[in-house]
């Protein structure tokens, strides 16, 4: 399933991600996309966008999204997904991915302290 998913990011993540890349240092979007999930998928409380327009011409393969992690990225998907009370389908992970990321670009995008890779550091530690 993984292998198959192409993440597909919408015109204001996108340009939450370029603020992101300016202000924190890191140059790779799927770097950003990382943290923006963890960051996520690490509050409890559901999104409250479920759907989201991929309006932008940003997409990333899953193997360059996960990089070497990628069945930790998924185990922690499926995970999210049964906490959600969902069935890890991959329809619904493949949702869930998408949502959680989308939320976590806005989270960090909306962070004014965030200025510096230090910065997502110290995010992890609150």
């Amino acid at each position: 399933m993984p292998s198959e998913i192409t993440i597909r990011l919408s015109q204001a993540a996108k340009d939450q991600l370029a603020w992101l890349k300016r202000h924190t240092g890191l140059t790779q979007w799927n770097e950003l996309c990382r943290w923006a999930l963890a960051t996520s998928l690490r509050d409890s409380s559901p999104p409250l966008v479920q759907d989201i327009t991929t309006d932008s011409n940003v997409e990333i393969a899953w193997k360059t999204f996960a990089g070497a992690h990628g069945d930790i990225y998924l185990s922690l998907l499926k995970q999210r997904c049964v906490a959600d009370g969902e069935e890890p389908t991959d329809s619904a992970v493949s949702k869930t991915l998408h949502i959680h990321l989308h939320r976590g670009i806005g989270f960090l995008a909306g962070r004014q302290d965030l200025r510096s890779i230090q910065g997502l550091l110290a995010i992890t530690t609150e």
